[in-house]
Formats: C-alpha cells, structure tokens, sequence
C-alpha cells in the first residue's frame, strides 16, 4: 500500500478517535466534525487505493460514496455528515453558534454514522 494512501488511513483513524473523545468533554460540534473528516479521508484513501489517482478535490462524501459504490443502505450515513464539514464550524452554516447548535446526541449519531461507513470502508481496504 502507498505511504500516502497508509497516511491517509492513519488521520482518519486519529479523527474518528478524537470524534469519540470530544463528546466526553461536551465538544459536540468538533466531535461531529471530526467525524466527517474521518470519513473524507478514509473514502479518499480507498479512492487512491483502487483508482490509483488522485483523490477529487471534493468534501461531498456523497460524491465519494458514490463513485465508490457504498451501499445505498450506507448512504444516508454519508448525507447525514457531508454538511457537517462548514456547519459545525461556521456560525452562517450552522444559523447559529455552532457549540449551541449540537448536542450530545446529534455528536453521538455522527459519530455512529461514521463508524457505519468506517466499517464498510475497512473490509473494502483490507480486501
């Protein structure tokens, strides 16, 4: 496997750790966020691992998914944290404060919803 492709796998594993983490210390919005970046780069780093190509330049998990053939089953995990890129950042995306806009149990369905297409994504990895 590609050192870029290893490093890739390596962050968005940390990401979905520090995911986990952030809704113990009451960090709803970067645990949601962090959630969906775990999943960006995991479906980048499978896209590099079967195209061998470059990643597009896209934060649409939707886009990912789809070219990449995630179950339709998986897919509304997909929609659920593609929004979450700007909205759990931005207080415009959010229409709000973002640390006001999320609680613990939109962080907790995040975080699921991550680890549902984490778990697709690492039988796809290991083949």
């Amino acid at each position: 496997m590609r050192i870029e492709v290893q490093r890739m796998i390596k962050q968005a594993e940390r990401d979905l750790v520090n995911a986990r983490k952030n809704i113990g210390i009451e960090a709803y919005e970067v645990a949601a966020f962090l959630s969906e970046q775990g999943v960006e780069k995991l479906l980048k780093a499978y896209w590099m691992l079967v195209k061998s190509d470059a990643a597009p330049f896209t934060y649409s998990l939707t886009e990912l998914g789809d070219a990449l053939g995630v179950p339709k089953a998986l897919r509304k995990h997909l929609v659920s944290l593609t929004g979450d890129y700007t909205m759990a950042r931005y207080p415009d995306a959010a229409n709000g404060v973002p640390y006001e806009v999320y609680d613990r149990e939109t962080a907790e369905t995040k975080v699921a919803s991550a680890e549902a297409i984490v778990t697709w994504l690492r039988q796809q990895i290991r083949g």
